[in-house]
């Protein structure tokens, strides 16, 4: 084994290899374990793991600081000086970094930098598989036929920088994703959850769900496109506030370029949402939904900045009471329009419905309404309105006197999160939730199901 083999030591190797001015290095140690099914039987399964290497390299200079950032995967102890000279190469070819601030410095260093990484493994399956097998046999009693997949994956990240900060963060990342479909194919339905372990996730649960959402599709009602009452469960609701939150980067919102924008100038910071008292905020120590609690910054952008590695972050609020409160800013950001720091966080909450009212309940109050599974395929059409368009999927459900009538077509939908916050008429109870369409890139909400008076079906869609 090679003397610098430990993911610690590879980080402080590649410090004491910097000659740049200002150096950060990440180590990202992966391991990861899945299972997959089709017609109710497991057809792979499998683990892997991985080490990827960033190294960030700053110089100095009379009109200011440049950066450079490699990464690479699969790095040894032979790799390391090629790599630190590359990003060193990098930024002395780059001109000066708009977003240069001074390293972070006075971060007390973490206590378990120099522990092994966290694994993950096959065992994180061990009960959950017996039951999904119970579930398999369950739904080939019942005529339907169950196809998914379950992943887990642990990425423990080792941050050292040349002023000083050593911290490490391990990152737990589950979801099961599960559709049902009738024999002939016509009917389907599809639940998901994530999950840090899979000891809080019950195959038998969505198997009966699942069940009555195709028991729901045997009759099918034709419906045109339109403005309906909708309830969105909360995976579309994540779906939708997630983009809205990839989309409140204060500088844009400063320069006049997303619907945080002031007309004259400046952000909306301050104005009201929602009539409703809905508060949308992160906080890397929400309990079951845990995240990184300083920044990890492989890159700049918008609303990130590789100066700002390490920064300690804070339970940060976005919008409180249906007012807007925070956008996403850098220290560099922040200093541009005088709106406080609040990097991005990995998680995001929606608190403000009424906790005691489920779905279901929704459902019973409703007259005559239509009921989403969840959204597919979002876009963006107009970022100064941030008007989205997206479809339906896997199940549309129309309401009537407070029962559900039969499965409708899908639709292309055409809306705004922002507006639809607006025009919300009730949020239910705040429940953890898998998005459905960013499910690959963030897994970690909380969510509340909406109720929307006129939520815009802008065309009919032919898909399942």
């Amino acid at each position: 084994m090679s003397a610098v083999s430990k993911p610690h030591e590879i980080v402080e190797r590649a410090l004491d290899l910097s000659t740049a001015d200002g150096c950060v290095v990440i180590a990202d140690e992966e391991s990861s374990a899945n299972l997959r099914w089709a017609g109710n039987a497991l057809t792979t399964n499998g683990v892997t793991r991985g080490r990827t290497l960033t190294v960030i390299a700053t110089v100095d200079g009379k009109e200011g600081t440049a950066s450079g950032v490699v990464s690479r995967s699969a790095v040894t102890a032979e790799d390391l000086e090629p790599l630190v000279r590359a990003a060193e190469a990098a930024a002395r070819a780059a001109g000066p970094a708009e977003d240069a601030q001074p390293l972070v410095t006075g971060v007390p260093v973490a206590g378990d930098f120099t522990d092994a990484p966290a694994e993950t493994s096959s065992a994180v399956f061990t009960d959950f598989a017996p039951a999904l097998g119970e579930a398999f046999a369950r739904a080939r009693s019942g005529g339907r036929e169950l196809y998914g997949f379950a992943h887990h994956r642990l990425t423990s990240t080792y941050l050292g920088t040349s002023t000083g900060v050593r911290l490490r963060h391990d990152q737990p990342t589950g979801t099961l994703e599960v559709n049902a479909k009738s024999p002939d194919r016509t009917r389907s339905a599809w639940a998901g959850r994530s999950t840090r372990d899979f000891k809080d996730v019950d195959p038998a649960a969505l198997d009966a769900e699942l069940a009555t959402r195709l028991g729901w599709a045997e009759r099918r009602i034709e419906l045109p496109a339109g403005r309906y009452e909708t309830l969105l469960p909360p995976t579309a609701v994540a779906d939708l506030l997630i983009y809205q939150l990839w989309s409140s980067a204060g500088r844009d919102a400063a320069e006049g370029r997303t619907v945080f924008s002031k007309p004259g100038g400046g952000t909306r910071v301050g104005e009201t949402l929602s009539e409703l008292p809905l508060t949308l905020r992160s906080d890397p120590h929400e309990p079951g939904l845990e995240s990184a609690p300083f920044v990890i910054a492989h890159a700049s952008g918008d609303d990130a900045s590789v100066f700002d590695n390490g920064l300690p972050l804070a339970p940060t609020t976005w919008v409180r009471d249906g007012k807007l409160d925070r956008l996403v800013t850098t220290r560099h950001s922040a200093g541009l329009t005088g709106l406080p720091v609040a990097p991005a966080i990995g998680n995001v909450i929606l608190d403000g419905g009424d906790d005691e009212r489920s779905l279901e309940e929704m459902v019973a109050g409703t007259e005559r309404g239509l009921l989403l599974t969840c959204l597919w395929y979002i876009r963006e059409v107009d970022p100064a309105t941030l008007l989205l368009t997206g479809l339906t999927r896997d199940g549309v459900y129309l309401v009537e006197n407070g029962e559900v009538a039969g499965e409708v077509n899908n639709f292309r939908f055409n809306e705004s999160p922002v507006d639809l916050l607006s025009r919300a008429a009730e949020a239910g109870r705040t429940e953890k939730t898998l998005p459905r369409e960013w499910s690959d890139w963030f897994t970690r909400a909380a969510m509340p199901a909406l109720r929307i008076p006129d939520f815009n079906m802008s065309s009919v869609s032919q898909g399942v």
